[in-house]
Parts: C-alpha cells; sequence; structure tokens
C-alpha cells in the first residue's frame, strides 16, 4: 500500500494552480483505503486529495465531494464513481441521504482555504492585494466582510476580532473601525490595513494582519459553526472501524478537531459510563498532531501550520 502510495504521489495533476495538496501520503494512510469502500472528501478544492483516493478505489468503490465555493466546479472529476455535491460540509447528512448513504468508511476534512483563493486578488483573502473586503467562500451568499466591517456593531466587531483573531487589542480595534467608518466606509483590503497600522505590533505586522482577516473570515463563513456541525454528524455516518481525517491550519480549529475525535463534545468535558469507560463516539489515533515533513514545508509553505489528526469509529 506505502510504494502505491508514493507512486500516486508523483502524478502531475496532484499539483494544479489551483491548490497542492497537503500531506497527501499521510491524508491516503489515516483513510486506510478499502477499495471497495464508500468516502467523502469535504473540501474537494483543486481535487487533489480526492484524486488520489480515486486511485485507491476499485469499480464497487465511491467517493462524495462537497465544497461551496463555485470556482471548484472547475476541477470536477469525470468518473462514475466520483459524486461532486455543491453544498456547505455542515449539510453533510442530509446531502448523502438523498444518494442512500447512511454508512460511509471514511471521511476526510482539508480546512481553511485554497491556495487558489488566496492568489486571486478579488477574492480579499490575502493582504497582499489591494482588492474588495470579501472573504466568502461561497459567493452567492450576501454577507461579506465589508458587510461585518461597515455594519456590525462595536461588540459584535470586538466579539470577532478577540474570539476568531485572538486580538489582546480587539476593542481598538473595533473603535478605530467604528470612528473611521463614520466619516467614509472602509471597502478594500488595504484601506482596512492602513487604518489599522497603527495598532499592529512593531515587527508583527504580517501577523497581526494575518489574524485580523482570518477573524473575519471566520465570521463570513461561520466556519467554526460549520466544522462543528460536520464533525458530530461525520461520528453518526462513519461506519464501525471508519476513520474520520481532518488536517487544520489554525489553533481553534484543531482544538474542537481534538476535543471531539476525544471527548466527543467541543468542551472537552469527558462523559463516562458507568464503569468509568469514556463515552465518545470515536478512538483518537493520533495523540499528537502529525505535521508536514521538513521537505514538505520546504516545498509547500503552507503546509507549515497544518496540523492531522486521525480517529476511528467505535
Amino acid at each position: 500500500m506505502m510504494d502505491l502510495i508514493m507512486l500516486k504521489q508523483q502524478k502531475n495533476y496532484l499539483k494544479t494552480d489551483y491548490h497542492n495538496p497537503v500531506m497527501l501520503k499521510e491524508c491516503l494512510d489515516g483513510l486506510n483505503i478499502n477499495p471497495k469502500g464508500h468516502y467523502v472528501d469535504v473540501t474537494f478544492g483543486g481535487g487533489g486529495h480526492s484524486r488520489a483516493i480515486l486511485d485507491l478505489l476499485d469499480e464497487d468503490g465511491r467517493l462524495y465531494a462537497f465544497d461551496r465555493d463555485n470556482d471548484a466546479k472547475r476541477n470536477i472529476i469525470e468518473d462514475s464513481r466520483f459524486v461532486f455535491i455543491d453544498d456547505n460540509y455542515s449539510a453533510l447528512n442530509d446531502n448523502l441521504r438523498l444518494y442512500r448513504e447512511f454508512e460511509i468508511d471514511g471521511i476526510l476534512a482539508d480546512l481553511g482555504i485554497s491556495s487558489f483563493q488566496i492568489d486571486t486578488p478579488e477574492r480579499g483573502f490575502s493582504t497582499r492585494f489591494d482588492a474588495p473586503l470579501d472573504l466568502r467562500m461561497n459567493k452567492k451568499q450576501v454577507l461579506s466582510a465589508k458587510e461585518i466591517i461597515n455594519q456590525f456593531e462595536k461588540e459584535d466587531l470586538k466579539r470577532i476580532f478577540k474570539s476568531y483573531g485572538e486580538l489582546t487589542n480587539a476593542s481598538l480595534i473595533a473603535k478605530k473601525i467604528i470612528d473611521q467608518r463614520a466619516l467614509t466606509p472602509v471597502d478594500t483590503t488595504f484601506q482596512l490595513k492602513d487604518l489599522l497600522m497603527p495598532l499592529a505590533p512593531k515587527n508583527q505586522e504580517n501577523k497581526f494582519f494575518a489574524m485580523v482577516f482570518q477573524a473575519l473570515r471566520i465570521e463570513v463563513n461561520d466556519e467554526l459553526g460549520s466544522l462543528k456541525k460536520m464533525l458530530e454528524q461525520s461520528a453518526d455516518l462513519l461506519k464501525p472501524n471508519g476513520r474520520l481525517v481532518v488536517m487544520s491550519y489554525h489553533s481553534l480549529e484543531d482544538r474542537l478537531v481534538k476535543n471531539f475525535m476525544k471527548y466527543g463534545n467541543f468542551e472537552a468535558q469527558p462523559m463516562k459510563d458507568f464503569y468509568g469507560n469514556l463515552l465518545s463516539p470515536l478512538e483518537m489515533i493520533t495523540r499528537k498532531p502529525v505535521e508536514a515533513s521538513s521537505e514538505e514545508q520546504n516545498e509547500n509553505p503552507r503546509s507549515r501550520s497544518a496540523k492531522l489528526r486521525i480517529a476511528v469509529k467505535k
């Protein structure tokens, strides 16, 4: 199996201008692919992970892939074993039931944003470009970062930057935005950066703005709420011995994943039965998160923050 996976990794289609799949081999190992199994890639993106999974399935295997970003449709795979679902993975259960799928062998989630989204200026995901404040994964939804910055109340802005950006000066950030928009709207990435630059710690400007935009992106797309719903549904959908493989890129996601895999809840509260056995539908395989090799980190900088966790259904 190991040699086969390494061979598949060498195929050029696994690296595209849309996205370079992170920890491909580790994800496939974590899924422990059954050639006849039915699997779900809840974050299709560029399709790199999905193509690799399909390579390990026989004619009876099936792969369902979710993505709410319309641009991901350009990567749809023409294969009778593949089904693309244009929806948020928070609706995992409802969509799979339409295909009469009630038990799944494995679920893969590569959280965060794709290289394509980051490198497309008009999407507003990168602070490198001057672009409209957008940050929507699904461009059909109404709420964007622009509405948040120009319409949300001060306490809501403070909550967003404190909870989702873990910024210690969230109150000052909120006040700065409120004062400025009373004079003129804040509509672009560079306008927001120029406004908040005086609040950025010296020599840590890039990290500061990464946290600011992370906070806005999480709020715009309800990323943590969607993640919780997906994890809860995954535990119900997986067969006994089915695998849940999740790759996260910041501590807020990773904490939710870790707590759910270990305790079956997001508050890290151990629930035990009469005999003292932990009541959790999953058992963690990775006691510590798997990280990309130094070679992969050098080749693909995005992989440096990735943390991979794997659990099996009891």
